[in-house]
């Protein structure tokens, strides 16, 4: 690996890896694993399945902050890559955060970014997974080496942003920090226009 994975293995602000809770949660779902595909499968459907989508649940407060959507079970997609991060890096598994910019609407404007990760597997190297959480017409899977994100890019100007990131992008932290409800991050959610940082 070619990679300095030392920023993807460590705890900061929003991907607080070292909290308490966050440990312990990260040592529990790696207990009995024989590999570490099959501890990055545990966290991954942690974060996707027990952690709500505040959007899908009408679920607040709103949440950043790794140790925050863990404590409150709920975050939007950002957030819960902040989560999936922090119990992979907690795990010594080098984890990032990935973005596409997508249609809100049916294949048009306005345009938001969606967050979601990468991890490195020694078998593969940096590997795209999405734990936003599924329901109808969404089926975010972890099945390396095939991707199965949680979106397609369908729209011209929808794309994914290159590169995995150790940190989450300024705009999206402000937007989470800001909004002190669900409907106020919807109706402001963050966006990337021009090009990609």
């Amino acid at each position: 690996m070619t990679t300095d994975v030392h920023p993807y293995l460590s705890a900061s602000t929003h991907i607080d890896a070292d909290h308490p809770d966050v440990r312990a949660t990260a040592r529990r779902l790696a207990a009995g694993a024989s590999s570490e595909i099959d501890i990055v499968r545990a966290c991954f459907e942690f974060v996707r399945d027990e952690i709500a989508h505040s959007a899908d649940f009408r679920r607040n407060p709103v949440t950043c902050r790794a140790s925050s959507v863990l404590r409150h079970g709920t975050g939007f997609c950002y957030a819960k890559s902040h989560l999936l991060a922090a119990l992979l890096r907690a795990n010594g598994i080098p984890a990032g955060l990935c973005y596409q910019r997508l249609a809100t609407g049916n294949r048009a404007a306005p345009y938001c970014l969606h967050g979601l990760n990468a991890v490195w597997l020694a078998q593969h190297g940096w590997y795209r997974l999405d734990p936003r959480g599924n329901k109808p017409g969404i089926d975010a899977r972890f099945d390396p080496p095939r991707e199965a994100l949680a979106f397609r890019l369908n729209d011209p100007k929808e794309r994914d942003l290159p590169g995995v990131l150790a940190e989450p992008l300024p705009l999206v932290v402000e937007v989470l920090e800001r909004c002190a409800s669900i409907e106020e991050v919807l109706a402001g959610l963050p966006d990337l226009a021009g090009d990609p940082p």
